[in-house]
C-alpha cells in the first residue's frame, strides 16, 4: 500500500511537467538558431541587474616606462574622469611608476575593473587615451601579444617586427581596416583593440609574421573572407575552394659537401694484401742488386730529371726571342669602271640647274602649259 501511495505523486508531477512543456516547432532550421540575427547587440549591464553592488573590494596595479611619465601625467585627469562614470577609483604614483585601479562601494558592474585593467596596461604599452578609452565598452576587448621572445636573433625580430609595420604603415593600416581593430607596434609587445573576431585574426597575422610568413599573403585572405561574408548564400558553406593555398618557397636545404663519396658495394671478402716494399723490389728485379748499383740507378734518375727539367727552362726562355707571326698584307682592289665617277656629267648637270630659277618654269614648260589650258577651255564651250 505504501509503495502504491508513493507512486501516485511521482505520476501526478509527470502529468504536470508534460502540461507545463510547449511543443517545439518541427520545421525550424538548425542554422537560423545558430546564427546571431543582423544588428542585435547585448543589453548593457546597469544598475538594476545588481543592485545591492559589490561584496568586496578588487584592485590591479601595472608598472609602466619612465618615458611614460610625461604623457600619463598630461592625461591622468581624463582617466579619473572616464574611470569615475563606472565607480572606479584610479591612482598614479609617480615615484614607483605604477598605475592602480580598484572598485569602490557604489561599483555594480562587476566585470568593470578587468576592463580598468586592460585600460592602464593599454596605456603603460603607448596606447594612446582616445583609444585606450574604448575598451570600457561592452563589445570592444583588447589583446596584448608578446613577441619578443618568438624570435632569438635580435636583427632578424627586428627586420620581422618592420615587416609587420610596412613601409610608412601601410602594412599596419590595411590590417586595421580589414579587421576593423587598433593596432599599436611598440618594443617587444603588439596591442590590439577592437571586436573579438578582429582580435583573433591580429594575433594570427602577428603570429604568423614572427614565424617568417609574410603579412600580405594573410591580408589577401582576410580580403577574400570579406567579400564572402556579404553573400548571405555561403555563409553555411565552407569557403577552403576560394581561398589562396600559398606554398613555402623558402624551404631550408640541406648543404651538400663538396667531394662526394661513392660507396663501394659491398663483398663478403676481405680486399687483397697491398705490396709491401720487398715484394716491389722483388718483382722489378731491385732487390737483387748490389748496394753501388742501386746507388748508381738512383744517381742516373736524378741526373734524368735534372736534365729533363732544364731543357724544359730553357725552352720557356727561348720563347720571348721567338718572333711573332705577321699578318699577311690584304692587297686593296682596284675600282671597277662601273664605279668610277663621270665629271663631264655632274659638270653639264650643275650647269642645268644653275640656268633654271629655283621654284620657276622653263619657257619651254610655259608653253606646253599655255597650249594645254587652251584645249581644256575649246573642250568646256
Amino acid at each position: 500500500m505504501a509503495s502504491s501511495s508513493l507512486d501516485k505523486p511521482d505520476k501526478a508531477a509527470g502529468k504536470s511537467e508534460s502540461r507545463n512543456q510547449k511543443p517545439k516547432p518541427e520545421n525550424q532550421d538548425e542554422s537560423e538558431l545558430l546564427t546571431v540575427p543582423d544588428g542585435w547587440k547585448e543589453p548593457p549591464f546597469s544598475k538594476e541587474d545588481n543592485p545591492r553592488g559589490l561584496l568586496e573590494e578588487s584592485s590591479f596595479a601595472t608598472l609602466f616606462p619612465k618615458y611614460r611619465e610625461a604623457y600619463l601625467k598630461e592625461c591622468w585627469p581624463l582617466v579619473q574622469k572616464a574611470l569615475n562614470e563606472h565607480h572606479i577609483n584610479a591612482t598614479l604614483d609617480l615615484i614607483e611608476g605604477s598605475m592602480t585601479v580598484c572598485t569602490t562601494k557604489k561599483t555594480f558592474d562587476p566585470y568593470i575593473i578587468i576592463r580598468a585593467r586592460d585600460l592602464i596596461k593599454l596605456l603603460a604599452r603607448s596606447v594612446s587615451f582616445e583609444q585606450a578609452v574604448r575598451i570600457l565598452q561592452d563589445d570592444i576587448a583588447c589583446d596584448i601579444i608578446k613577441i619578443g621572445s618568438l624570435v632569438r636573433n635580435k636583427e632578424r625580430f627586428v627586420k620581422r617586427r618592420q615587416r609587420l609595420i610596412g613601409p610608412k604603415g601601410s602594412t599596419l593600416k590595411a590590417l586595421e581596416l580589414l579587421t576593423n581593430c587598433y593596432i599599436m607596434v611598440q618594443g617587444n609587445t603588439v596591442s590590439a583593440i577592437g571586436p573579438f573576431s578582429g582580435l583573433k585574426e591580429v594575433r594570427k597575422v602577428v603570429l604568423d609574421t614572427m614565424k617568417n610568413i609574410h603579412p600580405i599573403y594573410n591580408i589577401k585572405t582576410l580580403m577574400i573572407k570579406r567579400e564572402l561574408a556579404k553573400d548571405s548564400e555561403l555563409r553555411s558553406q565552407s569557403w577552403e575552394r576560394f581561398l589562396p593555398q600559398f606554398k613555402h618557397k623558402n624551404v631550408n636545404k640541406r648543404k651538400e659537401p663538396k667531394k662526394k663519396t661513392v660507396k663501394k658495394e659491398y663483398t663478403p671478402f676481405p680486399p687483397p694484401q697491398p705490396e709491401s716494399q720487398i715484394d716491389k723490389e722483388l718483382a722489378s728485379g731491385e732487390y737483387f742488386l748490389k748496394a753501388h748499383q742501386k746507388k748508381r740507378q738512383k744517381m742516373e734518375a736524378i741526373k734524368a730529371k735534372q736534365a729533363e727539367a732544364l731543357s724544359k727552362r730553357q725552352e720557356e726562355r727561348n720563347k720571348a726571342f721567338i718572333p711573332p707571326k705577321e699578318k699577311p698584307v690584304v692587297k686593296l682592289k682596284e675600282a671597277s669602271t662601273e664605279t668610277k665617277i663621270d665629271v663631264a656629267t655632274i659638270k653639264e648637270k650643275v650647269k642645268k640647274a644653275k640656268s633654271k630659277k629655283l621654284g620657276a618654269l622653263t619657257a619651254e614648260e610655259v608653253k606646253l602649259k599655255m597650249e594645254a589650258d587652251g584645249k581644256k577651255k575649246k573642250t568646256k564651250k
